[in-house]
Formats: structure tokens, sequence, C-alpha cells
């Protein structure tokens, strides 16, 4: 089959909010290129993308995928991905292969939320864009008023290079701004209607600028009053555009009979080619330095797996990128994650759901791997010889959790597995163990991803999960200093058991948690039996007074006790120093302590008052704000048991355009005022569980 070469290549990822139309493009595209004989809907579950059944029963994208289409003897790689929040991860994977990206956005007239928050993190990581305005021939669209959105925030980077000719919601073709000429849908051309001549005019004096401003020659050419070509323009742009200095503007239509006027002819013309991607950063494994890479063909094969899918036919299906030279099957290569050799035999070449097998790919190119042991997203494979190891993928942190439980007793584990399963396919979600609540908690980065992970499990593994709200991670302690004796006796038949102990209890402990200090005097205690009394104390702190949280900054003294010669015992001083703690603790004024945690959250500086405003209702404490770069950073302290489904409640304060981290800062008092609520909801699980 063919093979390309880097200069051949167009890796490109669509991008922008959910709804857009981004996997209706990439259908056209297969569809106008010949790649596919028949064009398939997303309403119906037929495109070549979205074949996860999830997918075709929510009618969206859920997954990043990978289709490949031919045009004039260029490959491109088209990475869809979806725009929904909660698959952020998805979005950042793909950008991380892609060499540029299209950012579908649709004729409304405005530019909604996840389109900023992709040209964001484009800006922020130096991704060339282009921006596609989808279904202009819809009811109360306009491609003008879009523009002018775009323009108003993003000011003069925003240029369009194309004008749609509209008969009311009627596409009837498009004015090419680099040549300043009008065509029909057929390529004729035709006069430039007086209707869009302002519109025209405008935006060629701004193109021509922005052209003109890629070079000094160029620069030169333009102030000396001649004419730049349609190449000279191309050319111009196509250099800002890979400094990310210009967005430029054009339009189609996606769905029904899809209009796509110039569009593959601008991915040849005006977006970088694979070997003009920027420099990757690695280390060399040999002497551990940190150096970049360019793509090239030259050099020893080095590449990064980018995603994985579970493929129910061949296993663990792994899309990676080629950085440097080739990899073709039958080659060993070396995982610098997993320190092991691996042995290619299956590569592919993909176009959704179905594989083309390849022999080689080059560098530049994205692939497929099938049957590896050892390899997982994220990671590096290159040649035994030269091995190196590539920067990670900065995925997003969970941020928000719940705890999974089995429906049916005695599934736990198959639901357990089909979760770890899970984790190959989506490197934004954990499950692990909370080790003071013992529950299993799944964090991700929104509840419609983990509730899309639950349903996963059900139809893949056969597993069925409940999922629920978390139990806060409380502690308990005490206030005022006690004595407490417990005394453990025993006589049935036999040998009988024995011990007392009267134990000092105090809040202060040494390192925080617990200190035990043997103040025994005389023999009242044999010393043999002083380590059972501290077990039995450390036994009991496990437990707290008023629920079962542990109990944590309390200092115990032993400082007198009994014993019997016969039936003294390690077990009897054991419990008798459980029964001197319940006793103690239990007068000692016990109060529950719970985690506070530290929040930094960046938002719109409009929304700063809401933020604030919010935060008091979360019993939480301002410590500073800031503004940079028109964002409003706020910096707090929340209780945990505040904050449950913070990641959710964010989205919706600032639509979406909030992010925020939070980690443990310390513990402290529990008001009085939610003390009886932690002891009702601590019975009531006990309840559930009997």
């Amino acid at each position: 089959m063919t093979t390309w070469t880097s200069d051949k290549i167009r890796n490109i990822a669509l991008i922008g909010h959910s709804g857009e139309g981004k996997t209706s493009l990439l259908e056209a595209i297969l569809f106008q290129t010949g790649a596919i004989k028949r064009l398939g809907k997303v309403d119906d579950g037929s495109s070549v993308s979205d074949f996860d059944e999830e997918e075709k029963a929510r009618k969206f994208s859920i997954n990043l995928t990978v289709s490949y289409a031919e045009y004039k003897d260029y490959k491109f790689n088209i990475l869809d991905v979806p725009g929904f929040f909660d698959f952020e991860g998805e979005m950042i994977a793909a950008l991380s292969v892609a060499d540029a990206a299209v950012l579908v956005t649709s004729a409304a007239g405005a530019v909604p939320v996840g389109a900023e928050k992709a040209i964001e993190y484009c800006s922020e990581n130096d991704i060339p864009l282009i921006i596609w305005v989808n279904g202009v021939n819809k009811e109360n669209t306009s491609f003008e008023n879009t523009l002018k959105a775009y323009k108003e925030m993003y000011g003069n980077k925003i240029v369009a290079i194309e004008v749609p000719i509209m008969n009311g919601t009627d596409m009837q073709g498009y004015v090419d701004i680099f040549a300043k000429k009008a065509y029909d849908l057929n390529g004729k051309e035709i006069e430039i209607p007086a209707s869009v001549q302002g519109l025209v005019d405008e935006n060629e004096g701004e193109l021509l600028e922005l052209a003109a401003e890629s070079s000094e020659e160029l620069l030169e050419k333009f102030f000396s009053g001649e004419e730049l070509t349609v190449e000279e323009k191309k050319k111009g742009i196509r250099t800002r555009i890979k400094n990310t200095e210009c967005m430029p503007v054009f339009a189609g239509v996606a769905v029904v009979k899809p209009i796509l006027t110039n569009m593959l002819d601008y991915f040849i013309d005006l977006l970088p080619a694979a070997n003009e991607a920027k420099p990757k950063k690695y280390i060399d494994l040999a002497d551990k330095t940190e150096k970049t890479m360019l793509v090239s063909q030259d050099g020893k094969f080095a590449a990064q797996v980018f995603k994985s899918t579970v493929d129910q036919f061949i296993g663990k299906l792994l899309l990676f990128k080629v950085i440097r030279g080739s990899v073709s099957s039958g080659d060993n290569v070396y995982n610098a994650n997993a320190d092991e050799n691996e042995k290619i035999s299956q590569i592919s070449f993909l176009r959704g759901s179905q594989k083309e097998a390849a022999d080689v790919v080059n560098a530049g190119d994205i692939g497929a791997f099938a049957k590896l042991n050892y390899t997982s997203t994220n990671h590096t494979l290159c040649d035994p010889s030269e091995k190196v190891k590539f920067e990670d993928i900065p995925f997003p942190k969970p941020v928000i959790s719940f705890a999974v439980y089995a429906e049916e007793k005695g599934t736990e584990d198959k639901v357990f597995a089909g979760f770890n399963k899970l984790m190959d396919e989506d490197s934004t979600f954990v499950l692990e163990k909370n080790q003071e609540t013992n529950e299993m908690l799944l964090s991700g980065l929104g509840e419609m991803q983990l509730e899309i992970l639950n349903k996963k499990v059900k139809n893949k593994f056969g597993a069925k999960a409940l999922l629920k709200t978390p139990r806060v991670s409380y502690r308990e302690t005490i206030k005022k200093t006690v004595e407490a004796e417990g005394k453990h006796k025993k006589q049935s038949g036999g040998a009988g058991q024995f011990g007392q102990c009267s134990i000092k209890f105090e809040p202060g402990a040494e390192d925080g948690v617990f200190e035990f200090v043997d103040a025994i005097v005389g023999g009242a205690i044999p010393r043999q039996y002083i380590p059972a009394v501290e077990k039995g104390l450390r036994e009991a702190i496990k437990k707290g007074i008023l629920a079962d949280y542990p109990m944590v900054n309390i200092k115990a003294t032993v400082f007198d006790g009994k014993h019997h010669p016969v039936d003294s015992k390690e077990i009897a001083f054991i419990s008798a120093a459980k029964l001197a703690y319940q006793d103690g603790c239990s007068r000692a004024n016990p109060v529950f302590l719970e985690p506070i945690m530290s929040m930094k959250i960046t938002v719109p500086d409009s929304y700063m008052g809401d933020i604030m405003g919010d935060l008091n209702k979360r019993r939480g404490r301002i410590l500073g704000t800031d503004v940079a770069g028109g964002k409003a950073i706020v910096e707090a302290e929340v209780p945990q048991a505040e904050i449950g489904k913070y990641a959710t409640d964010l989205r919706s304060m600032t639509q979406g355009r909030g992010k925020f981290s939070v980690e443990l800062a310390r513990y402290e008092e529990v008001p009085a005022s939610q003390t009886e609520k932690i002891i009702a909801d601590y019975k009531a699980r006990l309840a559930e569980e009997q």
C-alpha cells in the first residue's frame, strides 16, 4: 500500500464546542475524497467515527478517533475530538499529535464556550488553528455576525479567507478573498454580489496586511505599492498560521449535501506539514539529559502512544505517532516507560473502527499497533539501540469522585476489573481505594464521564455498579483530659483471663496521631503486658467514639493496673485497654475533625463575585484574589464536605469557563451544627449495611 513522507502528511484535529458538527465534517471530508462511498449521519449512528455503542445511543462523540483520507497525493490524518468538557482529555491527546487544528463552529453569531476553551488551549500550546463556520444554510444564522463575534474576542488575528454567497438559507457560492473572485458551487466564476462586497473589501485589506507582515520581502513589496500574488498571500498567511498569529475563517455545510468549498486545498496550502511540527521534548536515556526532537525520517525510530482503545476481537489497540525514523511489522522496539522490549506484529492505518494493514509507518504519520504486551497510553516506543522517552501528555487531573459499589453482592471483583480495563482507554479517570473510608473511589473530570464509564462496564463486561456520593474522611479527637479504668475478667471452665489498666487520655500526640506513654511503677502491670496495652489502644483508635472515623491527636499514658499471676494474659490486657478507651474518650469531649481543602479557582474576572459568594455559602474562607490576563484567580480553603460536586457546580456557574485545583490543607474541628448530621449519616449507613 501507499506510504507517505512527512511533507505529504497533514495531522489535523477537529475541535470545538459539542454539537457544532465536527463528526459530520469528518464524514463529509471522507465522502468527498472517496474514502467512503456513503455519507453517514450522527443522528442515525452510521458515521465513521461515532462507532461506540454509547456514542450511537447519545448521538454525540465520547472518544477521540482517527481517520485518514487521501487527496492530491497528500494524506490527511483527521482526529475527531469530543466537544463535551468531561472529555477534555481526548482533545489534549489529539492536540499532542496534531500539527494543526480546525475549529468547527456554528453560524449562530456567537463564540461558544467550547470554542473559547479550545482556542485558549491552542494559543497556550502554540498549535496552528483555522476556523470553519458550519451550517450557514440554517435558519437564523449569519456568517457575518459569527465572524464579527470572533473578531471582537480575538482582534486582528481573525480574518475571513472566504465569504459565503447566500440566497436566504441557500448557499449558492463563495468569494475567495485571496483571489478576490466569486465562484458558484460548481467552481464557475461569477460576479461578486453587491450584498457581500463590503465584507469582502474589509477582509481583503486585513488579509493583505497579515500576509505582508509575515516577511520583510512581502512587507517591502506591500509598502512599495506592488500587488501581492495569490501564492504570496497564501504563503504569508501560512506563515502567520504556523506562528499562531492568525486564525483565518471560512464557511460551508457539513450535513445532507456537504459544501466544503476549498477546505481540502487549504489543508495543503495553509496548514503545516508533519515535518514542520514544533520540536518534541524528550529525555535521552543514555545521559539522562532533556532534549528536543524534530519530526524527521533521519535517525532511529521513536514514537509516542497517545490513545488506547479496547477492540473486542484483537484486544488493545494503541494509536501512535512516529516522531523519528520509521517502524515496520516485525521490528523489535523498546518501551521506555515499562523498560521492556516489544515485537511489532500488526500495524494499521485507521478510519474510525476500520483497520487497514500497513507494512511501514514513516515519521510524522499516525498508525495503530495491536497485540503489544506492555504498552499503554503515554508510553514511548523506540529503537533499542537509542533509548529515548518523550515528555508525558499533560492529561487533566480528576476533579470529582463517586464511591463505587457492586449492584449485586459478590460481583465486586468483576465491577472493579471492568473499570480497570477501561483505564487503558481513558487516562483522565482513576479507580483507587480510600484507605480511611474503605470505599473504592471512581474519580474523573465530570459526572457525565463517570456515568458513561459505568454504562460501558455494564455493556462490555456485564458488571453492574452503583455510583454513590463518597463518604468524607472525617476523623475524631478529644478536647479534655480524663482518666479511665479498663478491666477484663473472664472465668469459664479452664484457665481464666484477667487484666486491668488505668489510663490517662489527653489531646496532643507528639506525632499528631497517637502517643503511648508507659508510666507504670512497682510492677502493677508486668513489663511483658505493657505492649499488649499499647496494642489494644492502637486497635481501638481505628474507630472513634461518635462514629467509626479514626481517632487522632490522642496521648495515652498507662499509670496503674492489676494483674493475676495465673490468669493474666496478653489478650486480657488488649481487651482492658479497649474498655478504658471507650470509657475515657466518651467522657473526654470527643469531636469530629473535617478535612479542609485548599482550592485555587480560575474564572473569567466577570464571575469573581459569584464565585466568592458561593464559597461563603460553603463555609469557605477566601485567602486572596488576583487578576491575570482577564482571568480571576481565587484562593480559598473550604471543607471537603461542601465541595463534593464542585466540578459540576462551577461549570454551571461559569458556563464551563471555570477550572480549579484542590488539595488537602489540614483537619479542623467540625462546627457543632454539623455534628448531628454526621452522626445521623453514620447511623443510616449502619442500618443500610445490616
